[in-house]
Parts: C-alpha cells; sequence; structure tokens
C-alpha cells in the first residue's frame, strides 16, 4: 500500500489525494484478496479474538491471520458446495461470532454476501430474503434467549428461493457441561435442509478457491438492506471495489496499523460494523476483538467496557451516541485506555456535553462522521488532529465528493449552495453505490448526473466542514436504529377515536431519539394518552416503535397544501422535553422555551431564565447538553421569562 504522509490537517489529505490519485494505491480487487495480501505480510498477527462474554477476564478464541483466511476459504468453498457461486445469494441473521465474519468474507468470495438484522419481524426478514433472491441462509440454532431459529422455521416456507439453512451453535463456545444442558432443552434441528455451520466448513480445504473464481472489482460483493427498522427496505448493492476503497478511504483519516486493536460492537448486519471494524481492519493487519456476540447490547460488556479496553490494549472504536452516554455513566476508576487512539460516532447527532465528557475522561478524539448504506459506508468524518466542533459531521474524505445544493420542487438540481447556506447533500465517489437492486427505487436518487441525492439536508462552512441541518427522510432515528413514523401513523389512524396523527422523534439523551405522536380526535370522542399507548402496543410489531408519548391537540399544524407540518410539532416535542427538564430545578414562572428553525444549526431552542445566577446556568447548561439540539440560554430580568 501507499505510505500515507503525517495527518495534521484537511490540506494535508487533499494534497496527498491529489498527487496521488486512488488508481495508485495498488488496491486489491476484493475483499478476499485483501485478506490474502494482510495474511501474507502479518502470518503471525491476529486477525480475530472473540470473547463469549465481553468480560475483561477472557482470554477468547483466537485467529490468526492465517486461520482466518483458511475458515474463509472454507466457508466459500463450503458454500460453492451447495451450488452458491457468483450470482447467488447467501443471506445471514447472526450476531457477532467468528462465523459471521466467516460467512461476510467466504461469501463474498463464493457468491453475494446479505447481512440480515435478526431482532426484524420475521414476515420483514422474509420480504429481504425474497427481495435478494437468497439461496443459503446462515442462522443461529436454538439458544436460551434467542428467537432467531423460530423466526427461521417461519421464513423458510415463506422464501421458495431458500434451499439450504447452516445453523451456528453457540454452545460450542460453552463449557461441555453447561452446552449439554442447554441441547437437553434445545435440541439441534432435525429438518432436512438444516446443516451445523462448522461441521459441514470442516469438511472442506481452506488452502484455496475450489470453484477457480477470479472476482473481479466491479463484482457485487453485498446486498445491505436500508429503509429503517419499520420500512419497506431496499436492498443496496456493494462491488467489491466500493468496499476495498470505502475502507481505504477510512484509512487515510484513521490510519490503523498492524499493531491495533479494534473492537467491534455494533451488529454485523449493520455497514459500519462491516467495514468500519471489519474490512478497515483487515486491510491493515490489525486485531478485530469482537467483545460478545451481542456487542454493546451486552451488558457485561458495558460494565466492563473501560476494564476490556486496558486488558486488550483497545485502540478504537467505533458506536453510536447512545452507546458514549452509556459509557459516560460506567465507573472508570484508574482504568488505563492511553492505548486508545480514537473513537468514531454516527448514526444520529452527538450531545455536546457527551462529546466534551467522553474526551476529557478518555484523553482519545471522538469522532463525528456520516454515512449511509448507499455509500457503503463511510462518506465524511473530523479529523483525529483537527478541530472538533461538536455537530459537525466534518469533512469529505479522502477521494469522496459531497456538496450542498438547491433542489427544485421535483428534485431537481438548481445551483450549489454558499457558505452556509442550507441544501440537500449530495454524494459522489468510488465508495457510492451504482442503484437499489430493484430498478423501480432508482427514480430520484441522482442529482445533477451522477451524484446521489441522500435525502439530508446540510450546510457547508467555509473551512469546508459539512453540518447535518435537518432530514428529509421522515425517520425517526433511536439509538442509531431508523423507525419509520408511517407504520406509528397508520395504527393510530385504525382507533375510532383518532381523526389525524403525527409521529416524530423526541430528543433523549440516552438514544437519540424517542418516538412520539401527536393526534387530533373525531367529533364528540374522547381518549386517554394510556388508552391510545395501550391500543398501539396491540398494533405495532416493532416494540421499538411504538410511542413513548400521546399528545391530543385540538388541530395538528397543516402546511399550505392541508399536509401535517412536522417541524412544528417536532419543536412542539423538544419545547415538552425542556420543560420537564428545567421543571426538575426551576418553578414554571422561572423560565420560558421556545424553539425554531434554525438554518444554521437546524434547529435552535432558547431557553429565557428570570433572575438566575451563574450556578443556576452552568447546571441548566450541563442538563440541556445532554440532548443533541442546539440550545441559548439567556439569562437575568432582561430575559422578560
Amino acid at each position: 500500500m501507499q505510505v500515507l504522509p503525517p495527518l495534521v490537517s484537511n490540506d494535508d489529505i487533499r494534497r496527498f489525494e491529489r498527487n496521488t490519485p486512488i488508481e495508485s494505491l495498488g488496491l486489491p480487487d476484493s475483499t478476499l484478496e485483501l485478506i490474502q495480501n494482510s495474511a501474507e505480510t502479518h502470518p503471525d498477527a491476529t486477525a480475530l479474538r472473540f470473547l463469549m462474554q465481553g468480560s475483561a477476564d477472557e482470554d477468547g478464541v483466537s485467529y490468526s491471520y492465517p486461520e482466518f483466511l483458511q475458515r474463509v476459504l472454507q466457508t466459500a468453498n463450503g458454500l460453492n458446495a451447495l451450488g452458491v457461486d457468483q450470482t447467488n445469494v447467501v443471506s445471514f441473521m447472526l450476531p457477532n461470532l467468528p462465523q459471521t465474519h466467516f460467512t461476510l468474507w467466504g461469501g463474498e468470495a463464493a457468491g453475494v454476501v446479505n447481512p440480515v438484522n435478526q431482532l426484524l419481524e420475521a414476515d420483514h426478514i422474509a420480504h429481504v430474503l425474497c427481495a435478494a433472491n437468497t439461496r443459503v441462509l446462515v442462522a443461529l440454532a436454538p439458544f436460551p434467549g434467542t428467537d432467531t431459529w423460530e423466526k427461521v422455521e417461519q421464513i423458510k416456507p415463506m422464501v421458495p428461493s431458500l434451499e439450504t439453512v447452516l445453523y451456528v451453535d453457540l454452545c460450542r463456545y460453552l463449557p461441555a457441561e453447561r452446552a449439554a444442558e442447554i441441547r437437553r432443552q434445545l435440541p439441534l434441528p432435525q429438518h432436512d435442509w438444516a446443516r451445523d455451520f462448522d461441521t459441514w466448513m470442516d469438511q472442506q480445504p481452506g488452502d484455496r478457491l475450489l470453484s477457480g473464481r477470479v472476482i473481479a472489482r466491479g463484482d457485487i460483493a453485498s446486498l445491505f438492506h436500508t429503509g429503517g427498522t419499520t420500512g419497506v427496505p431496499k436492498l443496496a448493492p456493494h462491488t467489491h471495489y466500493n468496499e476495498v476503497a470505502n475502507a481505504r478511504m477510512l484509512q487515510c483519516l484513521l490510519r490503523f496499523d498492524a499493531d491495533d486493536v479494534v473492537l467491534g460492537g455494533l451488529p454485523l448486519f449493520h455497514v459500519n460494523a462491516a467495514v468500519v471494524t471489519g474490512v478497515l481492519p483487515l486491510l491493515t493487519g490489525s486485531e478485530i476483538l469482537l467483545a460478545s456476540a451481542q456487542g454493546y447490547r451486552s451488558p457485561v460488556l458495558i460494565e466492563q467496557f473501560w476494564r476490556v479496553v486496558e486488558r486488550h490494549r483497545v485502540s478504537f472504536f467505533s458506536a453510536v451516541p447512545a452507546i458514549y452516554a452509556a459509557l459516560l455513566q460506567v465507573p472508570f476508576g484508574d482504568s488505563d485506555t492511553s492505548s486508545l487512539k480514537a473513537a468514531l460516532c454516527g448514526g444520529a447527532p452527538l450531545p455536546t456535553e457527551v462529546h466534551r465528557n467522553f474526551e476529557a475522561l478518555t484523553g482519545a478524539p471522538l469522532l463525528e462522521g456520516y454515512g449511509l448504506t448507499e455509500s457503503t459506508c463511510g462518506a465524511t468524518a473530523n479529523l483525529p488532529l483537527a478541530e472538533r466542533l461538536t455537530g459537525s459531521i466534518g469533512f469529505s474524505l479522502p477521494y469522496a465528493e459531497s456538496r450542498v445544493v438547491k433542489l427544485d420542487g421535483n428534485g431537481a438540481y438548481l445551483r450549489d449552495c454558499e457558505p452556509d447556506e442550507a441544501g440537500t447533500l449530495v454524494l459522489r465517489g468510488p465508495h457510492i453505490f451504482s442503484g437499489y437492486s430493484d430498478p423501480a427505487k432508482n427514480g430520484d436518487i441522482w442529482v445533477d448526473g451522477d451524484w446521489f441525492n441522500t435525502g439530508d439536508l446540510a450546510r457547508q462552512d467555509a473551512d469546508g466542514r459539512f453540518w447535518l441541518t435537518g432530514r428529509s427522510k421522515d425517520l425517526i432515528i433511536r439509538g442509531g436504529h431508523n423507525i419509520d413514523p408511517g407504520m406509528i401513523e397508520e395504527a393510530l389512524n385504525r382507533h375510532p377515536a383518532v381523526a389525524m396523527a403525527a409521529a416524530v422523534g423526541k430528543p433523549c439523551p440516552r438514544v437519540g431519539e424517542l418516538p412520539v405522536a401527536y393526534v387530533s380526535l373525531r367529533r364528540d370522542s374522547k381518549v386517554s394518552e394510556a388508552e391510545l399507548i395501550d391500543f398501539c402496543m396491540g398494533e405495532i410489531s416493532e416494540r421499538a416503535a411504538i410511542p413513548k408519548n400521546i399528545w391530543v391537540l385540538d388541530e395538528l399544524p397543516l402546511t399550505g397544501v392541508g399536509k401535517i407540518f412536522k417541524p412544528s410539532l417536532r419543536h412542539d416535542a423538544i419545547r415538552r422535553v425542556f420543560e420537564h427538564e428545567l421543571g426538575q430545578q426551576l418553578a414554571p414562572a422561572q423560565f420560558r422555551v421556545s424553539v425554531e428553525a434554525c438554518d444554521r444549526h437546524g434547529t435552535r431552542a432558547c431557553v429565557k431564565i428570570a433572575d438566575g445566577d451563574d450556578a443556576v446556568s452552568a447546571e441548566i447548561e450541563r442538563r440541556l447538553g445532554r440532548y443533541a439540539v442546539h440550545c441559548e440560554i439567556l439569562n437575568g430580568p432582561q430575559s422578560d421569562a
């Protein structure tokens, strides 16, 4: 690989980019070649370590790079033996296990891999598998506390293309006595269409691809589904070149090397986990630390996180704001986190207080970034050595192009925006996919030729930093997961007392946003908030989408053409949350909260306090700083509170 110059500023990156075209970086043609290169270059290095419990006391199960490559080749050959070729799709429903990595990269070497969120409802998963035309599925065998195999048995008859299911037995990582007890209670599947993953792969050679396939850069490597946890999914194809190039682009900023340990806590069905803590460390010969099958969902990992960082000398991890907020509640003690070089945050806005406190606690830069499934993963990020302004998603990655543009009412390009002028964020580069697998979904995704329309609203300041100012994709982002408000609205509209419903997100310091709803009622109808929430619990299958509050208004705000004006409802939700926070400390007469649209920040909350001293203002700033909403505090009699 081309040696990177010292990273000091964004200008250094752009100078390197101008002088060194991406074609001259010596990129491998595929993710398999990438792993083969690292196995040859770093034969003694650890590629993957798995901690079953996520505890600091575990040594875990480890694979050197040659061992990792062998298992990837065995997986590819095992899938080929089941009839998978480069046109066939292998889906998986797995937590974060070594077998998940083997399936990812072995699946890409044999055919096309399709990571699926196993937490989705069975009919939703079936929809994804049918859209992908899945031939082989790899899924978790029956195991206490999981329902994945129950979903598999529901799904199998719903997916005509599905021929074989390979099950992964998590008991192999448990003591023999405990494993035997579990298998007495939950026997392994006996269907003629089901096979044990590890037993099947153990029979395959691991020194070469038996198919003799020569993987081209433009071959489809993966199909990642997008559209949120409750929306209709769209499949985004990634080529091998998309994945390898995006990893190299990220490497220009993060600078991993063979001594680095990259903790993977996000689920491997998500592009962030697969690329930032998957392809990238495999490119650089770094160690991937899978800290429990549940990742950040594991209470053990969260409780022992700082000790895990110390014990395994973790140098990098990536997470959503909710995880960083949770980690700040964990006792730090005398943990040595000097190995930590940086952490990456995306998926939702990062609260100022969380950003400030994390960096003060660890001494490591917390880098906000931005990406989408359609951009393979990363598109923009802050620089480790540059000033980090909370709320900014940073600069375009090397070899990536990003613009903010004005579109007309039909979504057509009008002009580029001026500095600090809000518009639509569009992207172009080797990381951008070529369109959804269903051509019908590609009608309005390209702008001004080959620029991808993200649907997100942003501005770019005079220094080149990008700032998100809103979402035109009307989603609620809870802990980095997307919730389609349409599902909530459709459920409420089925209630006999509801005339009109609208769902939005309210700010939450723990998970970023929580779903809430507003309704107006039919004439002469009465219903309580509790009754409406109970109704939603029976109508909405996704637990995460059940609204936390449902507020009844005489009328919902409408636009001039009669559409519900959701920005007004989002502002109202922010006001209600902030008033609740301030009410913990002040009497209602002592403060006033107003929320309005703001071109610079997207949304601005203004808190006016009557006759508050500096200590009161500091406490209010601390409380409200936990939320990812720009807030201005005015103090004193002149505030007219």
